[in-house]
């Protein structure tokens, strides 16, 4: 089975959904279907891997927003040997009180990793807090692109964003397989 065949067996949804931007929309695509399940989130590392060494070859970091693009780092990290950071929403109010978890330079040149992209605000948000860490941020590498914006609002901000998925590919072959 193809990994697309996979991501939309495994998480595609429809119905009536509230999407983290307030946006409804009347399929879903559940990043924990697809990103808690050892074989798929073994096949996504390995394919997030490849994205990042054609997209971004000097990175020396992989980063992630909590909580639902961690297990994608870790597995692409995995692969590809590269260490990562979580990017926290806010930083703990206990402990070392961080934003960002897991060791790093600044200057470092670093991938960020992400699960869904619908508006971009999300990976935006971890973009500025890299940034503001003193890490370079260039690229993103996404499981899927919902093409709502996401892939122009980090342009934005100086982000090219690398879908492995975009949602119509994914919607196309739902169309197909259920009808």
């Amino acid at each position: 089975m193809s990994l697309a065949d996979a991501i939309r067996d495994a998480a595609y949804l429809e119905g009536d959904f509230v999407l983290r931007s307030g946006k409804r929309s009347s399929y879903y695509l559940d990043k924990y279907r697809f990103g808690t399940q050892p074989e798929l989130l073994r096949r996504l590392g390995d394919a997030i891997a490849a994205a990042v060494a054609e997209c971004e070859p000097d990175a020396v970091r992989l980063a992630a927003p909590e909580v639902g693009a961690v297990p994608l780092a870790a597995a692409a990290s995995l692969v590809s040997d590269l260490p990562f950071v979580i990017v926290r929403k806010e930083a703990k109010g206990y402990g070392t009180g961080n934003r960002l978890e897991g060791p790093f330079e600044p200057g470092e040149l670093v991938c960020l990793v992400e699960d869904v992209v619908t508006s971009g605000g999300a990976a935006i948000a971890a973009v500025e807090a890299l940034r503001e860490a003193g890490l370079t941020v260039r690229h993103a590498i996404c499981v899927v692109d919902r093409e709502e914006g996401g892939a122009d609002e980090l342009a934005r901000v100086a982000v090219r964003l690398q879908p492995l998925f975009r949602a119509s590919e994914l919607r196309k072959d739902a169309a197909n397989a259920h009808g």
